[in-house]
């Protein structure tokens, strides 16, 4: 399996963020080919030492690296890479990785 985690950080307003997430880009998201689960951090994200910098966690899970990467080469993978910057005031960290159980 692979991860694509998404990491946005403290957005200008909290509430336009999280509401224009939930109906505007999970929507778009969940279109990617290949694309086997979508999950994402529910309430405040932390560290072990306190608050944490990130508003909100995205894990997105694929077969492999590769799928993961074909699928942002798609219509629906560009939809979604453009839409980001409409409400990610804070930035944003992409992170894609192949996994394995250990």
């Amino acid at each position: 399996m692979a991860e694509l985690v998404v990491l946005y950080k403290t957005p200008k307003d909290a509430a336009a963020f999280d509401k224009y997430y939930a109906e505007t880009h999970i929507p778009l998201a969940k279109k990617l080919p290949g694309l086997k689960k979508y999950a994402i951090s529910k309430g405040p994200v932390g560290t072990p030492a306190g608050p944490s910098q990130f508003h909100l966690i995205a894990i997105l899970t694929f077969d492999s690296v590769g799928d993961i990467q074909k699928a942002f080469g798609t219509p629906e993978g560009k939809a979604a890479a453009a839409d980001v910057p409409k409400f990610a005031s804070g930035g944003v960290e992409m992170q894609i990785f192949d996994t394995k159980e250990v």
